[in-house]
């Protein structure tokens, strides 16, 4: 007996492998799940992760999300904010929706863009995982070429830059070498649930041109 994807339940901090799934089949249950759920999807060389995050799992991308655009706010950069849009490429049987991702050296090219095709657009140059339930496999990741992937555990943030195809673990971000983003991340994230969100913002945006004057 087949059973459909529409009778498939995936409760909140659990995944669902799919194996032998050829590109087709990703493409169209990307498409029978459509754009406004509550699942998340990974893709690589015809496995299919289907996720459903928690609540915490939301709050730390929602607060990392928000100091990034302060970050970049602060420092006068431009940068193009894409949340989970799926990203996937043929070519390299991958795709992936991260929780939060963000154009900034390419930030021009894609600017304005309703669809980005990695067969001919750059990848994000930033992509942020909450790994509560579960740790984020970087090979899709790396297949697409995203230069900088941020992993949060809950406790600790992981910094991940590609060098020649792999990623390799890094206590300096690629994107803010100034910053002492595995120190300042952490420690007003923590804040923000602590006291408040608003508090935490202005004492990180504070700290930000305080160290952008040195």
């Amino acid at each position: 007996m087949l059973v459909e994807l529409k009778q498939i339940i995936v409760s909140p901090g659990r995944q669902l492998l799919l194996k032998d799934i050829s590109w087709q089949a990703y493409k169209s249950i990307q498409s029978e799940l459509g754009v406004h759920r509550n699942t998340r999807t990974s893709y690589y060389r015809g496995v299919l992760e289907i996720m459903a995050p928690l609540p915490e799992h939301e709050v730390g991308k929602v607060i990392i999300g928000d100091l990034i655009k302060a970050l970049l706010e602060e420092l006068d950069i431009d940068f193009w904010s894409l949340g989970s849009t799926t990203f996937d490429k043929e070519s390299m049987e991958a795709g992936v929706e991260p929780d939060d991702c963000f154009y900034i050296e390419n930030e021009a090219l894609v600017r304005g863009l309703t669809r980005i095709n990695l067969e001919t657009d750059p990848p994000p140059d930033l992509a942020i995982e909450i790994d509560i339930t579960s740790r984020t496999k970087l090979n899709n990741y790396e297949a697409l070429k995203v230069p900088e992937l941020w992993r949060w555990n809950g406790t600790n943030l992981d910094i991940n830059i590609l060098v020649e195809g792999k990623y390799v673990k890094s206590d300096k971000s690629r994107t803010f070498p100034n910053i002492p983003i595995l120190e300042i991340i952490p420690q007003y994230l923590s804040m923000s649930i602590a006291v408040s969100r608003n508090a935490a913002m202005r004492a990180f945006r504070a700290s930000v041109i305080k160290i952008n004057k040195k």
